[in-house]
């Protein structure tokens, strides 16, 4: 069920326990799902740091991500960042609302390129302890043909769970808008 605007997606947001961010790297997927579980007191679960990497970016067996995955989705709570359609299975049936931040590409890479000039030789808080940030042309490729590549999936999200409320958030602009709406705390 696509929401309208960020004012209903607002009062979605205000009741919900279970929030699915998700949308290509670079967009602010991590930056918006911080500040919601800042103001709607709710614990926030970086997929990336949790389920996906081991240090030295060392890729987690899909059995135990998934195992992983299936553990934190049965919690009462969550604000979970973090697009893998692989694993839609396991979280939309426990998804009260999922914000796509879908940011057009060229401000992906900006925002991806920043956050490695930001975090250059160091690892992010929101990433696995031991994988510092890096930036590849592999990585830049992935974010360029994201909507052609990714966005199909995602936007058969109805195929998982037709009732499932959806806001897209296209510009930087209406992920402040919907921070706005949600007030400095819930």
């Amino acid at each position: 069920m696509q929401i309208e605007n960020v004012e209903a997606a607002a009062g979605v947001l205000r009741d919900a326990r279970r929030v699915l961010v998700i949308g290509c790297s670079g967009g602010g997927k991590t930056t918006l799902s911080l500040a919601l579980a800042d103001r709607l007191r709710l614990p926030y679960v970086s997929m990336d740091r949790e389920f996906f990497w081991l240090p030295g970016w060392v890729t987690r067996g899909r059995t135990e991500q998934r195992q992983l995955i299936a553990s934190v989705v049965k919690q009462e709570s969550w604000i979970m960042d973090g697009t893998n359609a692989s694993s839609f299975d396991l979280r939309l049936p426990r998804t009260d609302v999922v914000l796509w931040v879908r940011i057009p590409r060229l401000q992906c890479i900006w925002g991806v390129a920043a956050r490695w000039l930001m975090w250059l030789g160091r690892t992010r808080p929101e990433m696995t302890p031991g994988c510092p940030e890096r930036l590849d042309l592999d990585f830049l490729r992935y974010i360029w043909n994201f909507e052609r590549d990714h966005a199909p999936v995602i936007a058969a999200l109805a195929a998982y769970e037709p009732a499932m409320p959806l806001l897209e958030l296209k510009s930087r602009r209406q992920v402040r808008e919907l921070l706005d709406s949600l007030g400095r705390q819930a």
